[in-house]
């Protein structure tokens, strides 16, 4: 995979938590709303922006269209005061999908599903659930959009998003993107291949 060069800074801010998200649960595709957690965590990402862009109100805002990314987003442009509901939204920075695995737990699935748990653990990055996405494919679908950012982005997405986009930046091996933790609350801001969390 050659590496991607993201123009400028790219503030990744993955959506707070769901009630899914705290039961372990594929979310994916699934339109999961946010807990009251997850409404705290998007105001503190707003507290964090704040601190790191005092020119905040200029940069691009871009969502995507899922309900617990488009609620995060307007919690954090509201914490910022500014207009809400003023940002853009991509259909290309949906979670990836997990298909037919959805609503599950990893160990519900790993109990009934014990030969394609084990293919996928052996191949995190290329492996398709079934009626689902492999991460490669998501790294595939969210590059053009990478490629046409405006000079300094906040992006609120998801967890196998921000995974790809490490992936693409070449801060991580494909092998290790799948594994790495994404944190709900933090932003992950990237410039060049390097990503850092604040």
């Amino acid at each position: 995979m050659i590496p991607l060069t993201i123009p400028g800074r790219l503030f990744l801010v993955r959506h707070g938590e769901t009630d899914w998200n705290r039961e372990g649960r594929l979310q994916g595709g699934k339109d999961i709303p946010l807990n009251a957690l997850g409404r705290m965590q998007a105001e503190e990402a707003a507290r964090r922006l704040k601190a790191l862009t005092p020119d905040y109100a200029s940069v691009d805002y871009l969502c995507s269209p899922m309900e617990r990314a488009r609620e995060t987003m307007t919690i954090l442009r509201r914490e910022l005061d500014l207009p809400p509901d003023d940002f853009r939204i991509d259909e290309r920075l949906r979670e990836l999908t997990f298909g037919d695995w959805e609503g599950f737990t990893w160990r519900e699935i790993r109990s009934r599903e014990r030969e394609l748990a084990r293919a996928r653990e052996s191949d995190k990055w290329g492996f398709v659930p079934p009626a689902g996405e492999s991460y490669r494919m998501l790294a595939e679908r969210i590059r053009p959009v990478l490629e046409a950012l405006a000079p300094d982005t906040v992006m609120v997405s998801h967890g196998g998003v921000a995974r790809a986009v490490l992936a693409l930046i070449g801060a991580v091996g494909t092998a290790d993107a799948a594994r790495v933790e994404i944190w709900q609350g933090k932003i992950l801001v990237v410039e060049g291949d390097k990503a850092t969390w604040m």
